[in-house]
């Protein structure tokens, strides 16, 4: 269960014991994937692009796709895909909160 505070999540392309997860383009497939989960809907050609709910990065050097929370919102089923094929295979999850303005 990811915590309300949660602004994103990383999935991590390192298991629990530190190997590399295989292969080594999951996170461009997993991100392709969810190309069509987007603001507005899937729109002619948004499968040339990465959703901005859900981007391949890296993180400490290891293969990463950052999966941000307006993706549970507006689709759970999309949010509870992504989670679970982390945990499935045993990666690495990092909740993180994104830093807020400051007041006026």
């Amino acid at each position: 269960m990811v915590s309300p505070a949660t602004q994103e999540v990383v999935i991590v392309g390192r298991t629990a014991d530190g190997r590399a997860f295989r292969p080594s383009d999951w996170a461009e497939r997993l991100a392709g994937v969810m190309s069509s989960f987007r603001p507005g809907g899937a729109q002619p050609g948004s499968h040339l692009s990465y959703s901005p709910w859900c981007v391949p990065n890296t993180f400490e050097g290891a293969k990463c796709v950052v999966v941000q929370r307006d993706l549970r919102d507006l689709e759970p089923m999309a949010w509870d895909f992504v989670l679970n094929f982390a945990r499935d295979n045993g990666l690495q999850l990092i909740e993180r909160t994104r830093p807020t303005a400051p007041a006026a």
